[in-house]
């Protein structure tokens, strides 16, 4: 499969990986700071943003679709960043293909299995009626019947956009995520260890890392530094300056 991706800056190569419902559009800002140091590459995940759609969507399909990706452009060694579940997808990669990077950097995620917890985001988004859609205030509004919060409206409302005929369309596949949720909360699919540098970075406020956690990290990450920001689970987006700072003195040292 052929990814789309942004790419800026150059140097040592950077993947990024969003989360689910996500998109490459969200770390642009970040890539603008990491690409004074690192050539930054944004890439949409399989059913997000503007790569292609498939009916089928798990992470060894992740996993693989970023081997391609890595040697389609010829990235060699390259570090990565992955939030939730591109954490998710660069922890398989990593496992199963652990010459082919050199440092892994995971954001509030761990690799365990999560119990489904987005349905009634799925259940808010396809409430809405795509064909009849008039304007995106139209959009919210429905949405906020199932999600209160305006920021997460607003992170979800950047999957729809218009055609070049007028009408509305989401660029993430619901269809897809909805059939596949499950895999989606999954653990690691791939058995074994990444034994290079590693940095997990927990939001303090988030419900996805536990008490416990630090143990099963490492006997998968062996290496693995745990760093906690005092951000919820978009710690990249709640706290970038110190988010960055923690990745960059990451990245840049030995």
């Amino acid at each position: 499969m052929k990814l789309f991706y942004r790419q800026s800056g150059t140097g040592k190569p950077l993947i990024i990986l969003h989360g689910l419902f996500g998109s490459s559009d969200n770390w642009f800002s970040l890539a603008k700071v990491f690409a004074e140091k690192y050539a930054v590459y944004l890439v949409d995940q399989r059913n997000h943003g503007q790569s292609p759609q498939s009916d089928e969507f798990n992470y060894k399909l992740l996993a693989e679709d970023l081997y391609s990706f890595i040697h389609e452009h010829k990235l060699n060694t390259p570090y990565i960043i992955g939030h939730s579940m591109g954490g998710k997808t660069a922890m398989n990669f990593a496992v199963k293909y652990p010459d082919q990077l050199e440092k892994l950097i995971v954001v509030d995620i761990v690799p365990k299995a999560y119990p489904v917890h987005h349905d009634h985001i799925l259940d808010g988004l396809k409430s809405i009626n795509i064909d009849a859609l008039t304007s995106r205030n139209e959009a919210d509004t429905i949405l906020s019947k199932q999600i209160p919060e305006p920021e997460v409206r607003q992170f979800l409302l950047k999957n729809l956009y218009r055609t070049s005929e007028g009408r509305f369309q989401w660029r993430v596949n619901l269809n897809a995520i909805d059939k596949h949720i499950e895999e989606i909360g999954a653990g690691m699919q791939h058995s074994g260890t990444f034994q290079g540098p590693t940095l997990f970075i927990n939001g303090a406020r988030s419900n996805y890392f536990k008490t416990g956690d630090e143990s099963l990290i490492r006997s998968c990450f062996p290496s693995a530094k745990i760093i906690s920001l005092d951000t919820g689970h978009w710690v990249q987006a709640e706290n970038p300056g110190e988010f960055a700072r923690t990745v960059t003195t990451f990245l840049d040292n030995d």
